[in-house]
């Protein structure tokens, strides 16, 4: 079924605002992929799976699959993730959480860019969640840690 104008509009808006949410948080926490960089893989992710479905459509009765694009967006997104990683030395290493943000906010991206609106806000939810959250209870356990810590470790949330 064709997807409306309006209906790529507000695929496109609510990714805007969902991604934009995680871009904030990232910003306040000085993170290196913060707003802009979440509203576009988020809006990349969504066009790339409105394009796919748009494509499914454009093709019906040919061997067409939409979810190849979408497939595509998880693994470009994790090389692009890959490169905010960093081996700072033995047993330091920062930009894991700005990676998992990256390909999480692409996930979102596809889901709604397939409709799928209800998952993606809960996902968005639990992102808020992981960051305000299990980010405290993190830094509780660390301080309370017997194991020793690995030189040259950052003493502020991960990254």
């Amino acid at each position: 079924m064709p997807v409306s104008t309006i209906d790529i509009i507000i695929r496109l808006l609510i990714t805007f605002v969902l991604a934009g949410l995680i871009g904030i948080e990232r910003e306040h926490q000085r993170k290196p992929a913060g707003l802009r960089t979440n509203i576009m893989v988020g809006l990349g992710s969504t066009l790339m799976t409105l394009a796919s479905i748009q494509a499914a459509d454009l093709f019906r009765g040919s061997p067409v699959d939409p979810t190849r694009i979408a497939a595509q967006i998880v693994t470009g997104i994790g090389f692009l993730g890959a490169g905010t990683i960093i081996n700072k030395g033995p047993s330091v290493v920062v930009g894991l959480t700005t990676a998992a943000t990256l390909w999480v906010v692409a996930g979102i991206g596809i889901a709604v860019g397939f409709g799928f609106y209800l998952e993606a806000i809960i996902v968005t939810a639990l992102v808020f969640f992981t960051f305000f959250v299990l980010s405290r209870l993190v830094n509780w356990l660390r301080k309370r840690s017997k194991a020793p810590e690995p030189e040259n470790y950052e003493k502020t949330s991960e990254s």
